[in-house]
């Protein structure tokens, strides 16, 4: 796997933020942004550490499936780690075989720095090289869309 690396700023509290960020307030933070990725975008679970947490969505087959993580670290208004370690079809979660195998383990890490009112946020995604340009592009996209709602 490879790590990648988005920066984004942003005119408002580390707080506001990671609070839109995670859908903290209303989950249709968290599905706005993420619609970049997937239009039905959604997450179940919660974001405390040791957590198990669903990030799923309806697939071009019309059946729901994502992806089966756990919350590695929490640290409010500061940072959060995502390990996954599964993929979810229909209802059955998988945690073993070669599709799994190929990026079990990879982190998604967020880091909230906020300083004279601008926030940065440093997203840290482990992937594999089949989805190097999907990200390269996807990521910007959802971190726009991200700035725009934190930001109005």
């Amino acid at each position: 796997m490879k790590r990648i690396q988005f920066n984004q700023d942003f005119n408002a509290p580390a707080e506001k933020v990671f609070r839109t960020m995670l859908g903290l307030e209303t989950i249709k933070t968290y599905e706005h942004w993420t619609s970049a990725f997937n239009p039905t975008s959604t997450y179940e679970g919660n974001w405390e550490k040791g957590s198990k947490i669903y990030f799923i969505g309806t697939g071009e087959d019309g059946k729901r499936g994502g992806m089966v993580s756990e919350i590695a670290d929490y640290i409010p208004n500061r940072f959060v780690s995502i390990r996954h370690y599964g993929i979810l079809e229909s209802d059955q979660e998988i945690t073993s075989g070669p599709e799994v195998e190929k990026w079990a383990g990879g982190l998604e890490n967020y880091a909230f720095s906020e300083k004279d009112g601008i926030t940065t946020l440093t997203v840290e995604v482990d992937i594999t090289e089949d989805y190097i340009d999907y990200f390269n592009t996807t990521w910007p996209e959802a971190l726009t869309k991200l700035k725009a709602l934190v930001e109005n």
